[in-house]
């Protein structure tokens, strides 16, 4: 096995004084009124129908195809769906695992080697290793622990721990504090303390069900081609799958009445990665009622791009993306959660954007026959065929460009 990215990333030796502001200044100057416009009717009615996106923004189609265009030719916008998990029979678990110094990327390399991993990356905090997040075939949790328990047995993990989550928000940036003319953010921390101290949960509305549906391979792969980009055309579908147009329309509309697409994610960074932070951050709140009043207010906050409940805990585990310069205040509004007794406690990780690897859900790994293949033993044989090899292996260092607008994970 190749081992490519490494470690230790040397991120600005490639790149001028010039490249670097003029990446910040992109992200500026593309979120105007009109854009924002766009970005929120796409969130509301999802972002495949420019069309009607540029009737209930009340804005000329034209206008909204070019500037639709433009930002997913720059790289700044990107569209995706999160998938139902547990109506295909998956769940989805967060692995923080901590390597044995020296074995780093090899433990990045054991946690894939399932290939139900989703979201893969570089952390330093409570945890000195790797974040990554899997979907596991539910009937197979037990075994994937087991999975992790061996890696622990054969030295590739010092440690881990692992949380299985809930369904998970994603909510667009809430550009009620942005201001567009002065291309100004304003952080509102003593608000955003007093809304956590006085929320209580408001009682429980009837949930969407997430029970298993049926489904077959063909809904796997138009699922997964939308988790790559949610404005893949039905046409493009039709060729993918050998079917009609009229047959890919009808397969794509059943999987929108089944609740399979469980959310539109407009994913676009409202700061420029050279100056923000990426960080995941477990909120372990006093009761469940703190919890439940939390969620709406998480939902608004201009830093965080999604969170999920963990399952069996009072506690939510959050992705925080926001301007270095404000980190300061987020640790002193940590801290102030505790004192206040919303907490108990939190968990607080960086992510080095650099080394985010991220794939599709396992839609191979399914057959219309036998449903999800998860198969143990196959994978520690490859565990222990490949070990002596990456004892072998020498790590080089190797500069890298700017990272991607995209901090999908």
């Amino acid at each position: 096995m190749d081992i490519k990215s490494p470690f230790f990333l040397a991120s600005l030796s490639t790149i001028s004084a010039d490249e670097f502001f003029d990446s910040i200044h992109r992200i500026v100057s593309l979120l105007d009124e009109e854009n924002i416009a766009i970005l929120r009717t796409m969130k509301q009615h999802g972002p495949r129908n420019l069309l009607g996106i540029a009737r209930k923004a009340k804005l000329p189609y034209t206008t909204v195809y070019n500037r639709v265009t433009k930002l997913e030719s720059q790289g700044v916008l990107k569209t995706w769906i999160q998938p139902n998990c547990p109506k295909i029979g998956l769940s989805r678990a967060v692995v923080l695992a901590t390597p044995h110094p020296g074995k780093e990327i090899f433990t990045r390399e054991a946690l894939k080697i399932p290939g139900f991993w989703l979201r893969i990356a570089r952390c330093i905090g409570d945890c000195n290793g790797y974040y990554s997040l899997h979907g596991i075939p539910t009937a197979s949790r037990q075994e994937f622990e087991l999975y992790l328990d061996q890696l622990l047995e054969r030295g590739l993990l010092k440690n881990y721990r692992i949380f299985w989550v809930g369904d998970t928000k994603f909510p667009l940036t809430n550009f009620d504090y942005y201001k567009p003319k002065d291309r100004t953010w304003k952080f509102d921390w003593k608000g955003w303390l007093d809304s956590f101290v006085t929320s209580r949960a408001k009682p429980e509305s009837s949930k969407q069900s997430s029970q298993p549906v049926s489904f077959d391979k063909k809904d796997l792969i138009i699922l997964k081609e939308l988790v790559k980009n949610a404005r893949t055309t039905l046409a493009d579908l039709s060729k993918l799958l050998s079917l009609t147009l009229p047959a890919a329309k009808y397969r794509f509309d059943r999987l929108v009445e089944r609740g399979l697409i469980q959310e539109w994610v407009i994913d676009l960074l409202p700061y420029a990665p050279q100056v923000s932070e990426l960080s995941e951050v477990r909120f372990d709140f006093k009761n469940e009622s703190f919890m439940r009043g939390a969620e709406p207010i998480l939902d608004s906050l201009p830093i965080v791009q999604s969170y999920s409940p963990i399952t069996g805990l009072n506690s939510i585990t959050t992705r925080l993306y926001l301007p270095r310069n404000e980190v300061s205040n987020l640790h002193t509004f940590l801290s102030l959660l505790v004192s206040k007794g919303v907490l108990t406690s939190y968990s607080y990780l960086v992510i080095d954007p650099m080394t985010i690897q991220a794939q599709t859900f396992a839609y191979k790994d399914y057959s219309d026959d036998s449903g999800w293949n998860y198969a143990s033993r196959e994978y520690l044989k490859t565990i222990d065929n490949l070990m002596p090899k990456w004892n072998k292996t020498e790590i080089e260092l190797s500069p890298q460009a700017l990272p991607s607008l995209s901090l999908k994970l």
